[in-house]
């Protein structure tokens, strides 16, 4: 094997270790339930995201972000188009905690459980910019590069608030009023429709507040509390040089060590 070949496989390896990972839980997901849809669902995501991450690593450094945004609008037209606006599933983190008490192995709960509880675990967090729908659409506002710094870490505490927020919420409903949302209908599509755009305004006013496209998964995002706590014994995982780590723009070619 050539110079050329052994660069081209080392780039690749991370393709071929997720496109493999994807379609494993594919198969034992179908083989598991007896439904094909497990087989079409995991292989469609872990084939999206492998051809972005394929892409990323082979186009030119000023052209890499065109992958992983490709991998980003592959994932979210499936999750948030076809099974959200078109099948109805809650894909939101309040369908999450609505299925589970109901028992329902849905969609929304399979997600969960592997791209946010298990997942993590071997690749980090992975999910925030390779395939989240929302920071799909924060990443086009025009503050790629924040030059302000992160602010106090007591700030990052909200998206724990958020999270006990929505829990609350739904505890309450649940077991105070009794509420039963019907599995795929239209009160669950409501459901994401307005979760989702709380989302998008809140993610579009703090990016232009803070200067920051990424502020919102900063400080607000629920589901940073879960995965902050899974990601960090990820097998493969971004770290920083603390020799390299420096304060300033001159270095902020260099990932810093957080």
């Amino acid at each position: 094997m050539g110079e050329k070949e052994e660069s081209l496989l080392r780039k690749l390896r991370m393709v071929i270790i997720l496109f493999v990972v994807f379609w494993i839980i594919a198969v034992l997901f179908w083989q598991l339930k007896g439904k094909i849809f497990f087989l079409l669902n995991f292989g469609y995501i872990g084939t999206a995201i492998a051809i972005g991450v394929g892409a990323y690593e082979l186009l030119p450094r000023k052209k890499k972000p065109a992958g992983r945004r490709l991998a980003q609008f592959l994932v979210g037209i499936y999750l948030l188009g076809f099974l959200g606006l078109i099948k109805h599933e809650n894909m939101q983190i309040e369908g999450f905690f609505f299925y589970l008490l109901g028992g329902f192995f849905a969609a929304s709960v399979i997600h969960y459980l592997i791209a946010k509880v298990f997942l993590p675990f071997l690749f980090g967090r992975g999910w925030c910019g390779w395939a989240c729908w929302t920071a799909m659409v924060l990443d086009y506002l025009p503050y790629k590069r924040n030059k302000q710094g992160r602010l106090s870490s007591k700030w990052e505490k909200l998206r724990y608030a958020h999270f006990g927020v929505s829990l609350a919420l739904i505890l309450v409903l649940w077991f105070y009023y009794g509420y039963r949302p019907e599995h795929t209908s239209k009160t669950e599509l409501m459901w994401l429709i307005t979760g989702n755009a709380l989302y998008f305004v809140c993610g579009i006013i703090l990016a232009f507040a803070l200067k920051d496209n990424r502020a919102f998964c900063k400080y607000l995002c629920p589901i940073t509390a879960i995965l902050k706590m899974s990601s960090r014994f990820a097998l493969y995982k971004i770290e920083g040089d603390k020799d390299k780590c420096k304060v300033g723009l001159k270095y902020a070619s260099i990932p810093c060590c957080r």
